[in-house]
């Protein structure tokens, strides 16, 4: 969905999925400060190849998530505005890029390098955004779409098999989850273990160990995902489900 600022004329585009459907929600606009208000499309109908179906979320989900991340409580947001922002986070989740711009997230525990993460996402192609917290990280997603989520086992202290990132993930509807490809890293994995990774619901793992050739590791990754789904997301773009 295409938003206009009536202040500003800043044009903003936000994924129709990310959005509660059916919904009236606000945000302010990232350049202006002006509030945005959001008539959310009601959610599709009618029945659908079952790779395309949406795995639909209780109301609060997100909230839950974020609450399950922080030992502290934070404040319930007006009932008018997005569930989870307030006013600084909705901003930063709106940040806007250019368009056809490949995006990655990095989210790395804090006692970790990311500089040669971030290399080898420059040598790729990437612009890679750094996410602090799962807080931040969960804003970030709900309004943006990512080619690329790279998560570290304990990141914001949390372990993997506990994280509310992957929670997150695995909870999109396949027509979103299946243009992402996620990334875990962990000095418990192996490089490279595919029955791991279909376990973990990832696309690649990675050992911290061999982040010296993360580059070759990843672009190979990336380019066999690219060809495995390309025979499908050409049928889709024909049929008009793209």
């Amino acid at each position: 969905m295409e938003i206009l600022c009536e202040s500003c004329h800043a044009k903003l585009n936000i994924p129709n999925e990310k959005l509660p459907a059916g919904q009236r929600v606000s945000v302010k606009c990232p350049r202006c400060g002006n509030k945005l208000v959001i008539d959310a499309p009601a959610a599709r109908t009618g029945t659908s190849d079952a790779s395309d179906q949406i795995f639909k979320k209780p109301a609060g989900a997100v909230e839950e998530l974020w609450a399950s991340s922080e030992t502290k409580e934070h404040e319930t947001p007006p009932s008018d505005e997005l569930p989870g922002l307030n006013d600084t986070e909705a901003d930063s989740a709106l940040d806007s890029y250019g368009e056809g711009e490949k995006l990655a997230l990095i989210m790395i525990a804090e006692t970790r390098p990311a500089e040669k993460i971030t290399e080898a996402l420059d040598k790729l192609g990437y612009n890679a955004i750094q996410a602090k917290n799962t807080r931040e990280a969960l804003s970030k997603m709900q309004f943006q779409n990512f080619d690329l989520i790279i998560l570290s086992d304990l990141f914001d202290h949390t372990p993997l098999n506990q994280s509310p990132i992957l929670q997150y993930l695995n909870h999109l509807s396949m027509s979103v989850r299946r243009k992402m490809f996620v990334l875990l890293v962990s000095d418990a994995f192996r490089t490279m273990d595919h029955m791991m990774a279909f376990a973990m619901s990832a696309n690649l793992l990675a050992n911290w160990k061999d982040l010296g050739r993360l580059s070759n590791i990843l672009g190979r990754a990336l380019s066999d995902n690219e060809k495995f789904y390309k025979v499908f997301m050409d049928i889709l773009k024909e049929t008009g489900k793209a």
